[in-house]
């Protein structure tokens, strides 16, 4: 197959899947959807949540499966590894890199070894005794209290003292079995894509996000109005090249793969702060990826494109 003539290849495209962001992934499929087909693909859509659909994804005669995943079972390696176990090239990060970055508390634990500056954090789980006062003398008592490997701001809170720590934990714990505190850090929420084109990793323009509610937040993510992008950030040359380099930087200490999207924040004396890094970012009207690409003269159908080319470059 030539991979540059889109009309003969034939791309599965998977969307949906049993986690918290199936309803955001199935709108990342839509949007993915109409820009495969504009580029010229034949394209089908599938739901990994659906028997008869994965039935028809190991049957079928598909060159690439082009994931818009998002949350457990599909950001997490869980389809890669299925994927692999057919044969079907795929979009994104492989098993190890997937996996690794939804996992929050080991991503920043190679952040760490790799100088990427991340905010101090302490992990729980679930089944273990914890202490409030070592929270707080750790990571301070103004945190973050979030899910360990959730994605999509769900279960994310910014809290204050010991009584609101303890309360967001236990919400937490009603999402996952790991949680991760950090310490807040207040300053611009700035996000980073980074693409793998050819033999090249390269970071797109940084995105300054502007939410409507106190941080980015699930609804700041996804409803109409809910966040302003801004791109480029208003950040000056020196702190523009910073964060790029940070989330290549990144991208590579997880060993991600096609593209991810690492989110930063820059703090009130200009320091970047590396929070977490998407492996499959979102594909919706709002979302972030497509917006920056735009910025850079990447059309969306070109972005698509970019992925399965590198997707069958990675299969060969």
């Amino acid at each position: 197959m030539n991979t540059l003539n889109p009309s003969s290849c034939s791309v599965a495209l998977l969307a949906g899947g049993k986690s918290g962001e199936r309803e955001i992934s199935l709108a990342s499929g839509k949007g993915a959807y109409e820009a495969l087909r504009e580029a010229g693909y034949s394209v089908t859509m599938l739901d990994p949540a659906s028997n008869d659909d994965l039935v028809s994804l190991i049957t079928g005669d598909f060159d690439v499966a082009f994931l818009c995943m998002h949350g457990k079972y599909g950001e997490d390696g869980t389809l890669q590894g299925m994927l692999e176990m057919i044969g079907l090239p795929y979009t994104g990060s492989n098993v190890w890199a997937s996996a690794l970055a939804m996992d929050k508390a080991k991503a920043k634990l190679f952040y760490t070894q790799n100088d990427i500056p991340t905010p101090l954090s302490i992990t729980l789980h679930i089944d273990n005794e914890y202490s409030l006062k070592e929270i707080v003398n750790t990571v301070g008592e103004h945190c973050v209290v979030k899910p360990g490997t959730e994605g999509s701001a769900l279960g994310v809170f910014i809290v204050k003292g010991e009584q609101e720590i303890a309360d967001a934990i236990n919400q937490a714990f009603d999402i996952d079995t790991e949680v991760l505190i950090e310490r807040y850090v207040q300053g611009t929420e700035l996000t980073v894509a980074v693409v793998d084109d050819h033999d090249t990793t390269k970071a797109l323009p940084v995105i300054e996000i502007v939410p409507k509610s106190e941080f980015y937040d699930f609804e700041s993510k996804y409803a109409p109005g809910g966040s302003e992008h801004i791109c480029p950030a208003r950040i000056s040359s020196e702190t523009t090249c910073r964060a790029q380099d940070l989330a290549i930087r990144a991208h590579k200490a997880l060993g991600c793969s096609g593209v991810s999207r690492t989110d930063i924040i820059l703090d009130e004396n200009g320091e970047c702060w590396v929070l977490e890094t998407n492996t499959l970012p979102g594909m919706t009207s709002t979302s972030l990826l497509p917006d920056a690409a735009r910025a850079a003269g990447i059309s969306f159908p070109e972005l698509c494109t970019m992925l399965i080319r590198d997707a069958l470059k990675t299969s060969n």
